[in-house]
């Protein structure tokens, strides 16, 4: 699904990574994570993808919420879980999201 952001400026925080093989426990704190996320004052949205690289997208009005978000209990907990367990790499970037625009089919009755 494609996020419903505003008109920008607005954030965007990209999470690419690379897992190693133990999965225990990942999909249950992935789904926890992006539930979480959602509460946080200043979230905009969220799209994810994962083949062989995964690729999270989350959108943020400001810095000040995705510094808050980082610095979450449970999120912090989640990072070092990955580190220690589920990511063989990752990085991640903040984008400040200047100009969007897109394309979606019509249905037609």
């Amino acid at each position: 699904m494609i996020a419903k952001t505003p008109l920008p400026p607005y954030y965007a925080v990209i999470f690419t990574s690379i897992k190693t093989g133990s999965n225990t426990g990942y999909e249950q704190m992935a789904v926890r994570m992006a539930e979480l996320a959602q509460q946080q004052p200043g979230y905009l949205g969220m799209e994810s993808a994962r083949e062989e690289t995964g690729i999270t997208i989350s959108y943020w009005e400001s810095l000040e919420a995705i510094r808050h978000w980082k610095n979450n209990s449970e999120h912090l907990l989640a990072q070092e879980t990955g580190k220690a367990q589920w990511y063989e790499a990752y990085k991640t970037r903040i984008c400040l999201v200047e100009r969007d625009y897109g394309f979606k089919k019509e249905e037609h009755s």
